[in-house]
């Protein structure tokens, strides 16, 4: 196992007072040696701790007390100290597979690690899921986890990820729901595999079998320019009306067996179908911002707010997000923006930078900008 490197430490923490530095390697706390972030922060909850480093390559031990609960001021390198859980899907409409070359090498990282749906909402099919990280999990409570669904047909999802132990995977998710965990489905819509008819059997058998669910986010199956060898095809608008005619009915039907409306569609969706986006409370909490579903109301509604002077303040960056003290984010949700004040020209023109479906979005508050 790789040891995590101390980034960063922050002044006046336990971590300074005990003279731990960056580029020390954490080895152990109390004789443990953690597998992940997870762990680590269990470990260091204790009021009494004896931690040990590695330091050019010399391990020292430093003993240090503090509150109990109280952080130890220390920020990592990594999130998953012994080894990121892989995917072994092989799902055709996967994204990883439709990234332009040449990019940072951990954006390429496929993975299907039941931790990283935890620390950050990665959704995992939980094909690679076992009894052990069950009863992590459950003893743990180890929630929200975000879990790939597609179809509940055996035989449509391990086509769909061309794993034959998608068949049988769902398994654990009823495991997951019965012991109370938190579970978000997301359903990656593809015309003429999951979708129509297999859709609607999959909306019902959800309802049967998986109602504890928090939430449902169907999406439909996009394609970057960079996609090669993908027999796959977007939804066409018409295709897309059906579909959300589907979701919406059994929206209603949730509604009453369930309580709560259950399924969400994404926003491409109802831009693609011409259709109105919901209004915020059909969204019950927008559970799946981070998943395009949402994110055209919110927009909406924010506007509208400014444009009547209830909203004090446009802010910078938007989003929710639990945390993990010294758990940085990974991949495709590192943070790779840097901000800067600019001075614009009252009198130049507005530019612009959207892809198509955030032009449509755009289109009903453009005038009124």
């Amino acid at each position: 196992m790789a040891f995590p490197t101390i980034l960063e430490v922050e002044p006046g923490s336990p971590a300074a007072a005990i003279g731990l530095t960056r580029g020390d390697e954490l080895v152990s706390v109390n004789g443990v040696a953690p597998t992940d972030v997870i762990e680590y922060q269990q470990l260091v909850d204790d009021p009494e701790l004896d931690i040990e480093v590695l330091r050019a390559g010399d391990r020292v031990r430093l003993e240090v007390s503090k509150r109990p609960g109280a952080p130890l001021g220390i920020r990592l390198s990594k999130s998953i100290f012994d080894r990121v859980q892989t995917c072994d899907n092989h799902c055709e409409f996967c994204f990883i597979y439709q990234l332009p070359p040449g990019l940072r090498q951990s954006l390429y990282l496929k993975d299907d690690d039941y931790r990283l749906s935890f620390l950050y909402g990665n959704f995992t099919t939980l094909t690679r899921f076992t009894e052990l990280d069950l009863a992590r999990v459950v003893e743990e409570k180890l929630g929200p986890l975000y879990v790939s669904i597609h179809a509940t047909d055996p035989d449509v999802r391990s086509g769909m990820l061309r794993n034959p132990r998608g068949a049988t995977s769902l398994r654990w998710l009823r495991g997951l729901l019965d012991h109370g965990i938190e579970v978000h489905g997301q359903v990656v819509l593809c015309t003429d595999v999951n979708a129509a008819e297999v859709l609607d059997r999959t909306c019902a058998e959800i309802v049967a079998r998986y109602p504890k669910l928090a939430s449902v986010g169907v999406v439909p199956f996009g394609m970057s320019r960079y996609a090669t060898g993908i027999s796959l095809r977007p939804h066409e608008p018409h295709e897309a009306a059906r579909d959300l005619d589907i979701i919406e009915r059994w929206q209603e039907t949730a509604l009453v067996h369930v309580g709560r409306r259950l399924f969400q569609a994404s926003d491409e969706m109802y831009l693609l179908a011409e259709r109105e986006v919901p209004d915020a409370a059909l969204y019950e909490g927008f559970a799946q911002h981070e998943n395009g579903i949402g994110m055209v109301r919110a927009f909406y509604d924010e506007i509208g707010r400014l444009e009547s002077g209830t909203d004090e303040h446009a802010p910078e960056i938007t989003g929710e997000w639990r945390t993990i003290p010294a758990a940085p984010a990974t991949g495709y949700r590192a943070p790779n923006v840097t901000s800067r004040p600019d001075h614009l020209d009252a009198d130049g023109p507005a530019v612009i930078v959207t892809g198509e479906y955030g032009h449509r979005a755009l289109e009903p508050v453009l005038a009124r900008l």
